[in-house]
Protein backbone atom coordinates (compact mmCIF):
# COMPACT_ATOMS: atom_id res chain seq x y z
CA UNK A 1 0.00 0.00 0.00
CA UNK A 2 1.58 3.31 1.10
CA UNK A 3 5.00 1.83 1.84
CA UNK A 4 5.24 0.31 -1.68
CA UNK A 5 4.84 3.71 -3.31
CA UNK A 6 7.24 5.38 -0.90
CA UNK A 7 10.16 2.97 -0.96
CA UNK A 8 11.83 4.36 -4.08
CA UNK A 9 11.18 8.00 -3.20
CA UNK A 10 11.60 8.13 0.57
CA UNK A 11 15.13 9.48 0.69
CA UNK A 12 14.68 12.19 -1.95
CA UNK A 13 11.11 13.44 -2.27
CA UNK A 14 8.44 15.38 -0.42
CA UNK A 15 5.22 13.47 0.04
CA UNK A 16 1.74 14.50 1.05
CA UNK A 17 -1.08 12.08 1.59
CA UNK A 18 -4.77 12.42 2.16
CA UNK A 19 -6.68 9.49 3.59
CA UNK A 20 -10.44 9.06 3.40
CA UNK A 21 -11.47 8.10 6.91
CA UNK A 22 -15.02 7.72 8.07
CA UNK A 23 -16.34 10.33 10.46
CA UNK A 24 -15.58 9.45 14.08
CA UNK A 25 -12.69 7.15 13.18
CA UNK A 26 -9.75 6.27 15.42
CA UNK A 27 -8.64 9.92 15.54
CA UNK A 28 -12.17 11.30 15.66
CA UNK A 29 -11.88 13.17 12.34
CA UNK A 30 -13.19 12.68 8.83
CA UNK A 31 -9.74 13.02 7.28
CA UNK A 32 -6.13 13.48 8.18
CA UNK A 33 -3.06 14.67 6.36
CA UNK A 34 0.55 13.59 6.55
CA UNK A 35 3.48 15.56 5.25
CA UNK A 36 6.78 13.77 4.87
CA UNK A 37 10.03 15.72 5.30
CA UNK A 38 8.29 19.05 4.86
CA UNK A 39 7.12 21.59 7.41
CA UNK A 40 5.28 23.86 4.97
CA UNK A 41 2.83 23.46 2.09
CA UNK A 42 4.03 22.40 -1.34
CA UNK A 43 5.58 25.10 -3.45
CA UNK A 44 4.16 25.33 -6.95
CA UNK A 45 7.29 26.83 -8.45
CA UNK A 46 9.85 24.42 -9.78
CA UNK A 47 7.92 21.32 -8.69
CA UNK A 48 7.28 18.39 -10.97
CA UNK A 49 4.50 16.52 -9.24
CA UNK A 50 2.09 13.72 -9.95
CA UNK A 51 -0.32 11.50 -8.07
CA UNK A 52 -0.07 7.76 -7.59
CA UNK A 53 -2.89 5.51 -6.44
CA UNK A 54 -1.80 3.30 -3.54
CA UNK A 55 -5.02 1.34 -3.34
CA UNK A 56 -7.71 1.40 -0.64
CA UNK A 57 -8.57 4.98 -1.55
CA UNK A 58 -5.08 6.31 -0.76
CA UNK A 59 -3.39 8.76 -3.07
CA UNK A 60 0.07 10.23 -2.67
CA UNK A 61 1.47 13.29 -4.34
CA UNK A 62 5.12 13.00 -5.31
CA UNK A 63 6.63 16.46 -5.49
CA UNK A 64 10.17 16.75 -6.80
CA UNK A 65 11.85 19.94 -5.68
CA UNK A 66 15.60 19.48 -5.44
CA UNK A 67 16.38 23.05 -4.37
CA UNK A 68 13.89 22.99 -1.51
CA UNK A 69 15.15 19.62 -0.40
CA UNK A 70 18.84 20.46 -0.29
CA UNK A 71 18.03 23.50 1.83
CA UNK A 72 16.53 21.43 4.61
CA UNK A 73 18.81 21.09 7.60
CA UNK A 74 19.95 17.60 8.31
CA UNK A 75 18.63 16.05 5.09
CA UNK A 76 22.04 15.01 3.79
CA UNK A 77 22.85 13.67 7.24
CA UNK A 78 19.67 11.56 7.22
CA UNK A 79 20.58 10.09 3.83
CA UNK A 80 23.99 9.04 5.14
CA UNK A 81 22.68 7.26 8.25
CA UNK A 82 23.13 3.47 8.52
CA UNK A 83 19.35 3.01 8.12
CA UNK A 84 17.01 5.21 6.07
CA UNK A 85 13.27 5.24 5.52
CA UNK A 86 13.83 3.57 2.15
CA UNK A 87 15.36 0.60 4.01
CA UNK A 88 12.36 0.46 6.35
CA UNK A 89 9.91 0.62 3.43
CA UNK A 90 11.64 -2.29 1.70
CA UNK A 91 11.61 -4.23 4.96
CA UNK A 92 7.90 -3.53 5.34
CA UNK A 93 7.19 -5.17 2.00
CA UNK A 94 9.59 -8.05 2.67
CA UNK A 95 8.30 -9.13 6.09
CA UNK A 96 4.58 -8.44 5.81
CA UNK A 97 3.70 -12.00 4.78
CA UNK A 98 5.63 -13.56 7.65
CA UNK A 99 4.82 -11.46 10.72
CA UNK A 100 1.61 -10.42 12.46
CA UNK A 101 0.29 -6.95 11.69
CA UNK A 102 -0.50 -6.12 15.29
CA UNK A 103 -3.35 -3.90 16.40
CA UNK A 104 -2.98 -0.35 17.71
CA UNK A 105 -6.14 0.39 19.64
CA UNK A 106 -7.16 3.02 22.13
CA UNK A 107 -7.23 2.06 25.81
CA UNK A 108 -10.18 3.80 27.43
CA UNK A 109 -9.17 2.88 30.98
CA UNK A 110 -5.52 3.96 30.67
CA UNK A 111 -6.53 7.11 28.79
CA UNK A 112 -8.74 8.08 31.73
CA UNK A 113 -6.01 7.33 34.27
CA UNK A 114 -3.29 9.26 32.40
CA UNK A 115 -5.33 12.18 31.05
CA UNK A 116 -4.42 11.58 27.40
CA UNK A 117 -5.45 9.29 24.54
CA UNK A 118 -3.38 6.11 24.93
CA UNK A 119 -3.07 3.72 21.98
CA UNK A 120 -1.40 0.35 22.63
CA UNK A 121 0.60 -1.28 19.82
CA UNK A 122 0.38 -4.97 20.74
CA UNK A 123 3.73 -6.31 19.51
CA UNK A 124 3.71 -8.96 22.24
CA UNK A 125 1.13 -10.78 20.10
CA UNK A 126 3.70 -11.81 17.52
CA UNK A 127 4.02 -15.61 17.30
CA UNK A 128 7.17 -15.70 19.46
CA UNK A 129 5.96 -12.91 21.74
CA UNK A 130 7.92 -9.82 20.66
CA UNK A 131 8.66 -7.29 17.92
CA UNK A 132 12.02 -9.00 17.33
CA UNK A 133 10.43 -11.13 14.62
CA UNK A 134 10.35 -8.19 12.21
CA UNK A 135 14.09 -7.63 12.27
CA UNK A 136 14.98 -11.32 12.40
CA UNK A 137 12.94 -12.16 9.30
CA UNK A 138 14.22 -9.11 7.41
CA UNK A 139 17.85 -9.95 8.26
CA UNK A 140 17.53 -13.57 7.07
CA UNK A 141 15.73 -12.55 3.87
CA UNK A 142 18.42 -9.98 3.09
CA UNK A 143 21.18 -12.56 3.61
CA UNK A 144 19.35 -14.93 1.27
CA UNK A 145 19.10 -12.22 -1.40
CA UNK A 146 22.77 -11.34 -1.13
CA UNK A 147 24.30 -14.78 -0.69
CA UNK A 148 21.79 -17.00 -2.49
CA UNK A 149 20.55 -20.45 -1.53
CA UNK A 150 24.11 -21.64 -0.87
CA UNK A 151 23.90 -19.63 2.34
CA UNK A 152 21.44 -22.23 3.70
CA UNK A 153 24.19 -24.81 4.09
CA UNK A 154 25.79 -22.85 6.94
CA UNK A 155 23.24 -20.42 8.37
CA UNK A 156 23.27 -17.73 11.02
CA UNK A 157 24.34 -17.44 14.64
CA UNK A 158 23.36 -15.09 17.45
CA UNK A 159 23.92 -14.63 21.15
CA UNK A 160 20.71 -14.07 23.05
CA UNK A 161 18.96 -15.13 26.23
CA UNK A 162 15.45 -14.30 25.09
CA UNK A 163 13.35 -12.65 22.44
CA UNK A 164 15.93 -12.35 19.65
CA UNK A 165 16.85 -16.02 20.02
CA UNK A 166 13.20 -17.05 19.73
CA UNK A 167 12.54 -14.81 16.73
CA UNK A 168 15.65 -15.91 14.82
CA UNK A 169 15.03 -19.60 15.55
CA UNK A 170 11.41 -19.43 14.40
CA UNK A 171 12.00 -17.50 11.18
CA UNK A 172 15.11 -19.49 10.39
CA UNK A 173 12.93 -22.60 10.51
CA UNK A 174 10.27 -20.93 8.36
CA UNK A 175 12.81 -19.86 5.71
CA UNK A 176 14.91 -23.01 5.74
CA UNK A 177 18.04 -21.40 7.22
CA UNK A 178 19.96 -23.18 10.01
CA UNK A 179 20.16 -21.15 13.23
CA UNK A 180 22.68 -21.49 16.04
CA UNK A 181 21.98 -19.63 19.27
CA UNK A 182 24.51 -19.17 22.06
CA UNK A 183 22.67 -18.64 25.33
CA UNK A 184 24.23 -17.78 28.72
CA UNK A 185 23.78 -20.04 31.70
CA UNK A 186 21.19 -17.62 33.15
CA UNK A 187 18.84 -18.04 30.17
CA UNK A 188 15.36 -19.18 31.27
CA UNK A 189 14.83 -22.87 30.61
CA UNK A 190 11.44 -22.20 29.02
CA UNK A 191 13.05 -20.04 26.32
CA UNK A 192 15.85 -22.57 25.77
CA UNK A 193 13.25 -25.31 25.21
CA UNK A 194 11.22 -23.14 22.82
CA UNK A 195 14.29 -22.38 20.70
CA UNK A 196 15.03 -26.12 20.50
CA UNK A 197 11.46 -26.78 19.35
CA UNK A 198 12.00 -24.32 16.49
CA UNK A 199 14.94 -26.44 15.33
CA UNK A 200 17.76 -24.15 16.47
CA UNK A 201 21.10 -25.51 17.64
CA UNK A 202 21.48 -24.33 21.23
CA UNK A 203 24.85 -23.80 22.89
CA UNK A 204 24.97 -22.81 26.58
CA UNK A 205 28.10 -20.75 27.15
CA UNK A 206 29.07 -17.85 29.39
CA UNK A 207 27.82 -16.41 32.65
CA UNK A 208 26.11 -13.48 30.88
CA UNK A 209 25.21 -12.29 27.40
CA UNK A 210 28.58 -10.60 26.89
CA UNK A 211 30.48 -13.86 27.33
CA UNK A 212 27.94 -15.68 25.16
CA UNK A 213 28.52 -13.16 22.38
CA UNK A 214 32.29 -13.53 22.59
CA UNK A 215 31.94 -17.29 22.16
CA UNK A 216 29.52 -16.85 19.25
CA UNK A 217 32.03 -14.64 17.47
CA UNK A 218 34.63 -17.40 17.61
CA UNK A 219 32.20 -19.68 15.77
CA UNK A 220 31.67 -17.03 13.12
CA UNK A 221 35.35 -17.27 12.25
CA UNK A 222 35.77 -21.03 12.66
CA UNK A 223 32.55 -22.26 11.02
CA UNK A 224 31.78 -19.47 8.56
CA UNK A 225 28.44 -18.53 10.10
CA UNK A 226 26.78 -15.13 9.70
CA UNK A 227 26.38 -13.28 13.01
CA UNK A 228 23.05 -11.42 13.42
CA UNK A 229 23.12 -8.77 16.11
CA UNK A 230 19.70 -8.50 17.73
CA UNK A 231 19.60 -4.70 18.00
CA UNK A 232 22.31 -3.14 15.86
CA UNK A 233 22.51 -4.74 12.40
CA UNK A 234 20.93 -2.37 9.83
CA UNK A 235 18.42 -5.01 8.59
CA UNK A 236 17.36 -5.56 12.20
CA UNK A 237 16.81 -1.83 12.73
CA UNK A 238 14.94 -1.53 9.43
CA UNK A 239 12.68 -4.43 10.36
CA UNK A 240 11.90 -2.84 13.72
CA UNK A 241 11.06 0.38 11.90
CA UNK A 242 8.05 -1.27 10.25
CA UNK A 243 6.31 -0.81 13.60
CA UNK A 244 6.47 2.94 12.95
CA UNK A 245 4.85 2.63 9.51
CA UNK A 246 1.95 0.69 11.02
CA UNK A 247 1.56 3.24 13.82
CA UNK A 248 1.12 6.10 11.34
CA UNK A 249 -1.21 3.98 9.23
CA UNK A 250 -3.41 3.09 12.21
CA UNK A 251 -3.24 6.36 14.20
CA UNK A 252 -2.52 9.14 11.68
CA UNK A 253 -3.33 11.79 14.30
CA UNK A 254 -0.56 10.58 16.65
CA UNK A 255 1.15 13.34 18.64
CA UNK A 256 3.79 11.27 20.45
CA UNK A 257 5.24 7.77 20.48
CA UNK A 258 6.85 6.39 23.65
CA UNK A 259 9.28 3.54 22.92
CA UNK A 260 11.22 1.25 25.30
CA UNK A 261 15.01 1.45 24.82
CA UNK A 262 17.51 -1.35 25.32
CA UNK A 263 20.11 -1.77 22.59
CA UNK A 264 18.46 1.02 20.59
CA UNK A 265 17.30 -0.93 17.53
CA UNK A 266 13.56 -0.51 18.07
CA UNK A 267 13.58 3.21 18.83
CA UNK A 268 16.02 3.90 15.96
CA UNK A 269 13.78 2.23 13.40
CA UNK A 270 10.51 3.55 14.79
CA UNK A 271 11.83 7.11 15.13
CA UNK A 272 13.14 7.10 11.56
CA UNK A 273 9.77 5.97 10.20
CA UNK A 274 7.69 8.28 12.41
CA UNK A 275 9.79 11.38 11.77
CA UNK A 276 9.77 10.71 8.02
CA UNK A 277 6.04 10.18 7.77
CA UNK A 278 4.96 12.79 10.33
CA UNK A 279 7.85 15.05 11.40
CA UNK A 280 5.89 16.97 14.05
CA UNK A 281 5.29 13.79 16.08
CA UNK A 282 7.42 13.58 19.20
CA UNK A 283 9.39 10.39 19.82
CA UNK A 284 10.37 9.61 23.42
CA UNK A 285 12.59 6.80 24.61
CA UNK A 286 12.25 5.10 28.00
CA UNK A 287 14.93 2.95 29.58
CA UNK A 288 15.21 1.42 33.07
CA UNK A 289 17.20 3.52 35.52
CA UNK A 290 19.15 0.36 36.35
CA UNK A 291 20.56 0.24 32.81
CA UNK A 292 20.53 3.71 31.25
CA UNK A 293 22.93 2.89 28.40
CA UNK A 294 21.31 5.16 25.80
CA UNK A 295 21.42 8.15 28.16
CA UNK A 296 25.07 7.37 28.87
CA UNK A 297 25.77 7.29 25.13
CA UNK A 298 24.06 10.63 24.61
CA UNK A 299 26.15 12.18 27.37
CA UNK A 300 29.39 10.75 25.96
CA UNK A 301 28.47 11.37 22.33
CA UNK A 302 29.05 7.71 21.48
CA UNK A 303 28.10 4.26 22.82
CA UNK A 304 29.88 3.62 26.12
CA UNK A 305 29.46 0.93 28.78
CA UNK A 306 26.81 1.80 31.36
CA UNK A 307 26.45 0.50 34.88
CA UNK A 308 23.98 -2.38 34.94
CA UNK A 309 21.96 -3.56 37.94
CA UNK A 310 19.55 -6.50 37.62
CA UNK A 311 16.18 -5.12 36.56
CA UNK A 312 12.63 -6.32 35.95
CA UNK A 313 13.08 -4.95 32.43
CA UNK A 314 15.69 -7.61 31.69
CA UNK A 315 15.06 -7.39 27.95
CA UNK A 316 16.30 -3.79 28.03
CA UNK A 317 19.43 -4.48 30.11
CA UNK A 318 21.96 -3.92 27.33
CA UNK A 319 25.14 -2.36 28.77
CA UNK A 320 26.23 -0.71 25.50
CA UNK A 321 23.78 0.51 22.85
CA UNK A 322 24.41 -0.46 19.24
CA UNK A 323 26.62 1.86 17.21
CA UNK A 324 24.37 1.89 14.13
CA UNK A 325 21.21 2.13 16.20
CA UNK A 326 22.62 5.02 18.20
CA UNK A 327 23.57 7.00 15.09
CA UNK A 328 20.03 6.71 13.74
CA UNK A 329 18.26 7.24 17.07
CA UNK A 330 20.07 10.39 18.13
CA UNK A 331 19.23 11.97 14.78
CA UNK A 332 15.47 11.50 15.25
CA UNK A 333 14.60 10.90 18.92
CA UNK A 334 13.40 13.97 20.81
CA UNK A 335 14.10 12.86 24.37
CA UNK A 336 14.98 9.83 26.47
CA UNK A 337 13.92 9.38 30.11
CA UNK A 338 14.28 6.63 32.70
CA UNK A 339 11.72 4.68 34.72
CA UNK A 340 11.97 3.05 38.13
CA UNK A 341 11.40 -0.58 39.11
CA UNK A 342 8.28 0.49 40.99
CA UNK A 343 6.86 2.15 37.87
CA UNK A 344 7.57 -0.96 35.78
CA UNK A 345 5.70 -3.14 38.31
CA UNK A 346 2.75 -0.77 38.28
CA UNK A 347 2.69 -0.69 34.47
CA UNK A 348 2.58 -4.50 34.27
CA UNK A 349 -0.18 -4.53 36.90
CA UNK A 350 -2.24 -1.83 35.11
CA UNK A 351 -2.07 -3.76 31.84
CA UNK A 352 -3.18 -7.00 33.47
CA UNK A 353 -6.06 -5.44 35.39
CA UNK A 354 -7.31 -2.92 32.82
CA UNK A 355 -6.45 -4.49 29.48
CA UNK A 356 -6.12 -8.21 30.32
CA UNK A 357 -2.67 -8.09 28.69
CA UNK A 358 0.37 -9.92 30.08
CA UNK A 359 3.50 -7.96 29.12
CA UNK A 360 7.10 -8.38 30.27
CA UNK A 361 8.84 -5.63 32.23
CA UNK A 362 10.80 -4.24 29.27
CA UNK A 363 7.69 -4.27 27.10
CA UNK A 364 5.80 -2.15 29.63
CA UNK A 365 8.58 0.44 30.14
CA UNK A 366 6.96 3.00 27.83
CA UNK A 367 3.74 2.95 29.82
CA UNK A 368 5.71 3.05 33.08
CA UNK A 369 7.09 6.50 32.29
CA UNK A 370 3.59 7.83 31.57
CA UNK A 371 2.03 6.69 34.85
CA UNK A 372 1.34 9.29 37.56
CA UNK A 373 4.70 10.38 38.98
CA UNK A 374 6.65 9.13 35.97
CA UNK A 375 9.10 11.23 33.96
CA UNK A 376 6.55 11.71 31.14
CA UNK A 377 3.64 12.53 33.45
CA UNK A 378 3.70 16.21 32.53
CA UNK A 379 1.36 18.93 31.24
CA UNK A 380 2.62 19.09 27.64
CA UNK A 381 1.43 15.51 27.01
CA UNK A 382 -2.00 15.80 28.60
CA UNK A 383 -4.81 15.46 26.07
CA UNK A 384 -2.42 14.26 23.36
CA UNK A 385 -2.69 11.14 21.20
CA UNK A 386 0.11 8.87 22.44
CA UNK A 387 1.08 5.48 21.02
CA UNK A 388 2.89 3.04 23.31
CA UNK A 389 4.42 -0.08 21.72
CA UNK A 390 4.11 -3.06 24.08
CA UNK A 391 7.13 -4.74 22.56
CA UNK A 392 7.32 -8.07 24.40
CA UNK A 393 5.29 -10.51 26.46
CA UNK A 394 7.77 -13.25 27.35
CA UNK A 395 7.75 -13.07 31.13
CA UNK A 396 8.36 -16.13 33.31
CA UNK A 397 5.41 -17.15 35.47
CA UNK A 398 7.45 -16.98 38.68
CA UNK A 399 8.71 -13.50 37.80
CA UNK A 400 5.18 -12.41 36.92
CA UNK A 401 4.00 -13.40 40.40
CA UNK A 402 6.73 -11.30 42.02
CA UNK A 403 6.01 -8.36 39.73
CA UNK A 404 2.31 -8.45 40.59
CA UNK A 405 3.06 -8.52 44.32
CA UNK A 406 5.46 -5.60 44.00
CA UNK A 407 2.94 -3.72 41.89
CA UNK A 408 0.25 -4.24 44.53
CA UNK A 409 2.70 -2.99 47.17
CA UNK A 410 3.56 0.10 45.13
CA UNK A 411 -0.18 0.68 44.69
CA UNK A 412 -0.72 0.54 48.49
CA UNK A 413 -2.92 -2.54 48.09
CA UNK A 414 -0.42 -4.83 49.80
CA UNK A 415 1.23 -3.57 53.00
CA UNK A 416 3.42 -5.11 55.65
CA UNK A 417 3.98 -3.95 59.20
CA UNK A 418 5.25 -5.15 62.57
CA UNK A 419 3.11 -4.63 65.67
CA UNK A 420 4.06 -5.37 69.27
CA UNK A 421 1.28 -7.17 71.15
CA UNK A 422 0.76 -8.87 74.53
CA UNK A 423 2.03 -12.43 74.77
CA UNK A 424 -0.88 -13.33 77.00
CA UNK A 425 -3.95 -15.20 75.69
CA UNK A 426 -6.01 -12.95 73.42
CA UNK A 427 -3.13 -10.63 72.45
CA UNK A 428 -3.06 -11.58 68.79
CA UNK A 429 -6.87 -11.97 68.75
CA UNK A 430 -7.28 -8.29 69.64
CA UNK A 431 -4.96 -7.31 66.78
CA UNK A 432 -6.77 -9.46 64.23
CA UNK A 433 -10.12 -8.14 65.47
CA UNK A 434 -8.93 -4.59 64.78
CA UNK A 435 -7.75 -5.61 61.30
CA UNK A 436 -11.15 -7.16 60.62
CA UNK A 437 -13.01 -4.01 61.70
CA UNK A 438 -10.82 -1.91 59.43
CA UNK A 439 -11.45 -4.18 56.42
CA UNK A 440 -7.87 -5.45 56.09
CA UNK A 441 -7.48 -9.00 54.78
CA UNK A 442 -4.55 -10.88 56.31
CA UNK A 443 -2.34 -12.43 53.64
CA UNK A 444 0.43 -13.58 55.98
CA UNK A 445 1.15 -13.37 59.71
CA UNK A 446 4.23 -14.41 61.69
CA UNK A 447 4.60 -14.58 65.49
CA UNK A 448 8.14 -13.63 66.70
CA UNK A 449 9.31 -13.99 70.32
CA UNK A 450 13.11 -14.17 70.31
CA UNK A 451 14.19 -10.79 68.92
CA UNK A 452 12.28 -8.41 71.15
CA UNK A 453 14.29 -7.05 74.08
CA UNK A 454 11.69 -5.02 75.97
CA UNK A 455 8.98 -6.53 78.19
CA UNK A 456 9.13 -10.28 78.51
CA UNK A 457 5.36 -10.54 78.15
CA UNK A 458 5.32 -8.87 74.71
CA UNK A 459 5.91 -10.31 71.24
CA UNK A 460 6.20 -8.94 67.73
CA UNK A 461 3.69 -9.91 65.07
CA UNK A 462 4.69 -9.42 61.45
CA UNK A 463 1.67 -8.96 59.18
CA UNK A 464 1.10 -8.69 55.44
CA UNK A 465 -2.37 -7.36 54.66
CA UNK A 466 -4.38 -6.71 51.50
CA UNK A 467 -5.92 -3.23 51.32
CA UNK A 468 -7.90 -1.11 48.87
CA UNK A 469 -5.37 1.67 48.27
CA UNK A 470 -3.48 4.55 49.82
CA UNK A 471 -6.41 6.03 51.76
CA UNK A 472 -7.26 2.64 53.25
CA UNK A 473 -3.61 2.11 54.25
CA UNK A 474 -3.54 5.46 56.04
CA UNK A 475 -6.74 4.67 57.95
CA UNK A 476 -5.41 1.30 59.07
CA UNK A 477 -2.11 2.76 60.21
CA UNK A 478 -3.86 5.46 62.21
CA UNK A 479 -6.22 2.91 63.79
CA UNK A 480 -3.25 0.81 64.94
CA UNK A 481 -1.52 3.87 66.43
CA UNK A 482 -4.72 5.01 68.14
CA UNK A 483 -5.08 1.54 69.69
CA UNK A 484 -1.64 1.98 71.25
CA UNK A 485 0.29 -0.61 69.26
CA UNK A 486 4.04 0.06 68.95
CA UNK A 487 4.32 -0.09 65.18
CA UNK A 488 6.88 -0.46 62.44
CA UNK A 489 5.02 0.49 59.27
CA UNK A 490 7.18 -0.46 56.32
CA UNK A 491 6.05 1.93 53.65
CA UNK A 492 8.57 3.35 51.15
CA UNK A 493 6.51 6.55 50.94
CA UNK A 494 6.55 7.24 54.69
CA UNK A 495 9.14 7.35 57.43
CA UNK A 496 9.20 4.23 59.61
CA UNK A 497 7.00 4.71 62.66
CA UNK A 498 8.53 2.97 65.67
Amino acid sequence: MLARALSSFASRVTVATSRHLTSGGICGTASSALRINSNRPFSSSGDASHEEDCGDGDKIMISMNTEEYTEKAGMEKADSLPVTFADISRANVAVRSGVVRTTCEKSHFLSEILGCNIFLKTEFRQFTGSFKERGARNAILQLLRVKGDGFKSKGVIAASAGNHALALAYHGQQLGVPVTVVMPTVAPLAKVDKCKKFGAKILIEGAHIGEAKEYAETLVRSEGLEYVNGYDDPPIVAGAGTVGIEIIDDVPCVDAVVVPVGGGGLIAGVACAIKTLKPDTKVYGVEPEFCASYSAALEAGKPVPAEVTPTLADGLAVPVVGLHAFEVARHYVDECVTCTEKEICLAVLRLIENEKMVVEGGGAAGLAALLPGGKLDRPDLKGKNIVVPLCGGNIDTTVLGRVIDRGLSADNRLRNFVATVSDRPGGIAKLTDLLSREGASIKDIYHERAWLYTNIDQVQVKCVVELQGKAHARRLKQALLDAGYPLIWQDPHDELIM
